[in-house]
């Protein structure tokens, strides 16, 4: 028996059993040898039983081995389980509270937005579409600035690029994009680039409903607005009021403005270069704008055909021939020749038809073909020698002699400057003023032929000089228009009462306040380019009072005529005798006066130069039996300019667009100069207008020189 127990004690271990885990052996050190085994059986014969305290003891001694600090034990392994069980636990728990704060944040935010069941989609702001004569459109107006157009009426591959670079899981992502979202999240980790998780979905619920401001409370309410569009709408409606109401930079809201913007096109009608880059400007819609960083919008367009292929839009080869011939701009996009008529319509409109609550369609008096040359001509001219001259704007008005405003220039360009001169800026007239002080001397006897002293005057220490500072003594009314000569200007007006010289003009058609003085013969008050160019179209008519004006009618989208202009009589205003007087005077500004450099081969025409003092404004205001034009240049700043005067560049820049206005008229006569004209001295038969123009035959003979002398003594004792 003895050996067989000693055989079961030195039985070696279980490999692979790890210390302090599962059965637990001891080594061949800590095996009882053979004389302890002999003491172990004679302690027993001598009374040592189960549980005696020797036995307690060597119990001990193997529990106190097992929990040796140095062997790790089944209480330190329990006691792991239970950190972990605790960890465990509170994550769950904290999971749970963050889970039920955001549940309620994102009620909270779903809360600030208006019941769901009172939510639309807003109605797309008004356009104002603005047609010229001929019935096509020049420029449209309104917050959105640009027609809606439905998804079927565009070719396939404009609105599968804005899938395939904006969200390329459109159609199968819920309004969120929790794969997109997760790709964004990587690589804005991974790369420092900045890209977006939004969908489609979600941009176009903030463009309709919500602020640019960025925050987590708009981000919540974009998230649960498009969660709503989802259930409302199908991807395709999405798709299309997305298109329809994105921005595409240089004022241009929708696709279909856009095309007109930068292709000059309809959207139905781009190519695929051209949609690619539309679809490319919605990123940085002002910075990739083509009219001003072409290059910029050709390189995004090249990342959205590379992106249309990938998702299978087009093939390689549809996406090689797109590459070879990238989009640009249509010659003169970006040039908004209508620019500053179209604003003039835009702030008539409401005071003709009240508040715009619907699309509208204006047609008005505008020659898009006489626009267009206008506004080059203008900027042209002041490319040419604007900085040669000093001179850095200007404007420009062309009226037809019932008072329709047929082109209007504001500025050199209506990109840099909305601020529309032809309308809201009042400047010095100059000589351009004179007509309305020689009108007002016709009308109380004096004719052309009265002679007038053209000699040095002092008007309490004011000396009016000539230009040239030469002096040619007496002179006919005639002469002393066609060359602009001041003394006899300051003169007449003396001699008829500056108050009677504004009461002409403003008859006539200017309407900005005169001051009642002696220097009002040279126009020291200050009129705008349209009140001006207005007050000459009775020479031109025959002297008749016009009101310009610029729209003709308005329709709301089913034709429905909103408003029709009347044109308000306002009379004859100056009597024919005098008409033909005035007409043969300022004709003689065109043959032989300060504006010979006038060309109009073949009309008769007629006007007067006219240029401020210190050279701040120069002008020419000139007509026909058709149109008046109006031209002004200067500097914002009225700062004086390098003697550029009314004779040379106005005359230049009216002459081009009057060519251009005739073209292919027939020629027409300037009122009282054609067949059957009055001889000298003698007045033609007409109506008198009332008062105070004043009809009657030649001066009598003075019975004293005319000189200012006799003239202010009559005036100051009564002498007759």
């Amino acid at each position: 028996m003895f050996g067989r127990k000693n055989h079961m004690e030195r039985r070696e271990p279980v490999l692979g059993a790890p210390a302090g885990f599962g059965d637990l052996r001891l080594s061949a050190d800590d095996r009882p040898t053979l004389a302890d085994s002999s003491h172990a059986r004679t302690s027993g014969k001598t009374g040592g039983k189960p549980g005696s305290s020797k036995t307690r003891s060597a119990k001990s001694a193997v529990r106190g081995r097992a929990s040796d600090p140095d062997r790790p034990p089944r209480q330190r392994r329990g006691a792991r389980r239970g950190l972990l069980g605790r960890l465990f636990y509170w994550g769950v728990v904290l999971g749970i509270w963050a889970l039920i704060g955001l549940v309620g944040f994102v009620a909270y935010e779903a809360n600030q937005l208006p019941p769901i069941q009172n939510l639309a989609v807003p109605e797309r702001p008004p356009t104002v579409i603005i047609q010229g004569a001929d019935g096509k459109t020049i420029a449209t107006r309104g917050e959105m600035r640009g027609s809606s157009i439905p998804l079927r009426a565009l070719p396939p591959y404009l609105p599968q690029a804005f899938v395939a670079i904006e969200d390329r899981r459109f159609y199968e992502h819920f309004g969120l994009d929790p794969i997109g979202l997760a790709r964004a999240v990587f690589v804005n980790l991974t790369t420092g680039r900045l890209q977006g998780g939004s969908t489609l979905t979600q941009q176009l619920a903030k463009n309709l409903f919500l602020t640019p401001e960025r925050s987590l409370s708009r981000k919540v309410q974009e998230l649960v607005l498009s969660l709503w569009l989802e259930t409302k709408y199908t991807k395709n409606e999405i798709l299309e009021l997305y298109m329809n109401r994105v921005y595409f930079g240089a004022g241009a809201y929708g696709v279909e403005a856009a095309a007109q913007r930068y292709f000059g096109k309809s959207a139905r009608a781009v190519t695929l270069p051209e949609a690619a880059m539309l679809a490319g400007l919605v990123k940085s819609p002002s910075s990739l704008a083509p009219t001003r960083n072409l290059e910029g919008a050709q390189a995004r367009a090249e990342i959205v055909l590379a992106a249309m292929e990938d998702a299978g839009f087009i093939t390689a080869d549809m996406e090689k021939l797109a590459l070879s011939r990238p989009a640009v701009v249509a010659k003169n996009a970006g040039v908004d020749p209508s620019g500053y008529a179209a604003d003039w319509v835009s702030e008539q409109l409401k005071t003709l038809i009240g508040p715009i609550t619907q699309d509208v369609v204006v047609q008005t008096t505008i020659d898009p073909a006489l626009q267009a040359v206008a506004d080059k001509a203008l900027k042209d001219a002041l490319a040419k020698s604007g900085k040669k001259l000093g001179v850095e704007q200007g404007a420009l008005v062309v009226l037809d002699t019932d008072g329709g405003v047929r082109a209007l220039v504001g500025g050199r360009s209506y990109e840099e400057s909305q601020y529309n001169r032809a309308v809201s800026a009042r400047r010095q007239p100059g000589s351009a003023f004179k007509p309305f002080v020689y009108l007002t001397a016709m009308e109380r006897g004096l004719t052309p032929e009265t002679v007038r002293e053209d000699a040095p005057v002092q008007i309490k220490g004011w000396r009016p000089e000539n230009f040239s500072k030469e002096y040619r003594g007496p002179v006919d009314l005639r002469t002393a228009l066609a060359l602009s000569l001041n003394t006899v200007a300051v003169r007449l007006a003396l001699e008829v009462g500056p108050a009677e010289v504004i009461k002409t003009a403003h008859r006539l058609g200017i309407a900005s306040k005169l001051e009642p003085n002696a220097s009002i013969a040279l126009g020291t008050s200050e009129v705008s380019v349209l009140e001006l160019a207005s007050a000459y179209a009775p020479f031109a008519n025959g002297g008749i009072g016009i009101t310009p004006h610029v729209i003709e009618r308005v329709r709301d989208g089913s034709g429905k005529i909103l408003y029709s202009y009347a044109s308000p009589s306002r009379g004859m205003v100056m009597a024919p005798p005098h008409v033909a007087m005035m007409n043969s005077m300022m004709q003689q500004t065109l043959l032989t006066g300060t504006a010979r450099r006038a060309d109009l081969p073949g009309w008769p025409a007629a006007g007067k130069t006219g240029t401020s003092q210190d050279y701040r404004d120069a002008w020419f205001v000139g007509y026909t039996g058709r149109f008046v034009t109006g031209v002004w240049l200067g500097n914002d700043d009225s700062s004086p300019t390098k003697k550029a005067g009314g004779s040379g560049l106005p005359v230049e820049i009216w002459s081009q667009v009057m060519k251009a206005a005739h073209n292919g008229l027939p020629v027409a006569p300037l009122p009282g100069t054609g067949a059957g004209n009055p001889a000298p001295g003698a007045l033609p038969p007409g109506d008198v207008p009332e008062d105070p123009v004043v009809t009657g035959g030649p001066q009598p003979p003075a019975s004293k020189p005319a000189t200012l002398d006799n003239w202010l003594i009559d005036k100051l004792f009564g002498r007759n």
